[in-house]
C-alpha cells in the first residue's frame, strides 16, 4: 500500500518557500504521493474553511514537479466544472508530460455556490459537467502525443453513491474523503456491490492525519485520529480493507496552522518511521 500527503496549497502561512519545504518534507521522508487542493477564486463560502492565498493547483504542481524528482502529483480533488474539459484533458497531460508521467488526477463535482456564480457555472449542472470532463479525459488517453508519458490515473471523489457510481463507470479509483473506519467498511462492500458485473475501481481513500498525545475513543473518531499507535493500526485496517493508496491530510481545520508546519511535518515524519518508509534526503 502506497501513502500521500494532501499539502494546504492555501492560508496565511503559505508561499512558494513554505510549499518547496512541504515538497521536500514529502519526498525526503519517503511517501510516494504529494497532492495539492482546488480553487479558483476565494469567495466567502470557500475563505471560510481555505482562505487566501489560494495557489492554482496546475500551476502549483508544475512548479512542484522541478523541486521534486521521485514523488507522484496530483490533485485532491480537481473541481472538473471550473475548467472547460478540453482545457483540463491539455493541461493534465502537458503536467504528466512535464512530470515523468507523475501525475494522478483526483477530481469531484465541487460544493461551493458562491465560487460556481462567480465564475459563471451552473451549479445544478456539476454533475454532468464533471463527466464531460472525464469523458473528455478518457477521450484524450488516445491522443499519443499527448499522453506519451502514458495514461493519468483518474480518481473520482465523494462520499456518497452518486460518486461511487461516477467511478465506477468512468474512474480509476474511488477517492473518499475523511471518515470513521466503519464507514469505510461499509463504503467499500457498497462499492462492490454498486459494481456489479463491472470492474471495481481502486479504493484510495483521503483520511485525517492528526497525533494526539493520549487515545482518541469513541464511534465518531475518524480514521488517521489518535495515538501514533491508533494512527498505525488504521492505516493497517486500510491496507487489509484493500487500499491501494491512503493519502494523509494533515490539515486539522485552523488556517493559521498553516504558519506553524513544522508540527505537522513531525507527524509526518512519525508515521513514516513507523511505516517503514526510507527517506531520500534530509527534510528541512
Amino acid at each position: 500500500m502506497r501513502i500521500g500527503v494532501n499539502i494546504p496549497n492555501f492560508g496565511p502561512g503559505t508561499d512558494p518557500g513554505v510549499l518547496r519545504s512541504w515538497a521536500q518534507t514529502v519526498e525526503g521522508l519517503g511517501f510516494d504521493l504529494l497532492m495539492v487542493s482546488d480553487h479558483v477564486v476565494v469567495t466567502p463560502d470557500v475563505a471560510e474553511q481555505y482562505p487566501a492565498p489560494f495557489y492554482e493547483p496546475f500551476t502549483t504542481l508544475a512548479w512542484l514537479a522541478g523541486i521534486t524528482s521521485r514523488v507522484r502529483l496530483g490533485t485532491t480533488v480537481l473541481i472538473a466544472p471550473y475548467r472547460h474539459p478540453l482545457l483540463t484533458a491539455r493541461m493534465a497531460a502537458n503536467l504528466n508530460q512535464l512530470s515523468g508521467g507523475r501525475l494522478v488526477l483526483g477530481v469531484a463535482s465541487g460544493w461551493a455556490r458562491q465560487e460556481f456564480a462567480a465564475l459563471g457555472v451552473p451549479f445544478d449542472r456539476r454533475g454532468q459537467l464533471t463527466d464531460d470532463t472525464l469523458l473528455a479525459l478518457r477521450a484524450a488517453q488516445d491522443d499519443t502525443e499527448d499522453y506519451r508519458a502514458g495514461p493519468i490515473p483518474l480518481w473520482i471523489g465523494g462520499n456518497s453513491d452518486v460518486g461511487i457510481r461516477r467511478a465506477v463507470r468512468l474512474g480509476d479509483a474511488w477517492h473518499p474523503l475523511r471518515n470513521t473506519l466503519p464507514w469505510l467498511r461499509d463504503a467499500v462492500d457498497r462499492m462492490k456491490a454498486i459494481a456489479g458485473d463491472r470492474p471495481v475501481p481502486a479504493f484510495v481513500p483521503r483520511v485525517i492525519l492528526r497525533i494526539t498525545g493520549s487515545e482518541v475513543t469513541g464511534p465518531d473518531r475518524l480514521v488517521g485520529e489518535g495515538t501514533i499507535d491508533q494512527v498505525v493500526e488504521d492505516l493497517e485496517q486500510l491496507r487489509l480493507l484493500g487500499a491501494e493508496t491512503v493519502v494523509l491530510d494533515p490539515f486539522d481545520g485552523d488556517p493559521d496552522e498553516t504558519l506553524h508546519p513544522e508540527a505537522k511535518w513531525q507527524m509526518l515524519a512519525a508515521v513514516a518511521a513507523h511505516w517503514n518508509l526510507h527517506p531520500r534526503m534530509e527534510q528541512p
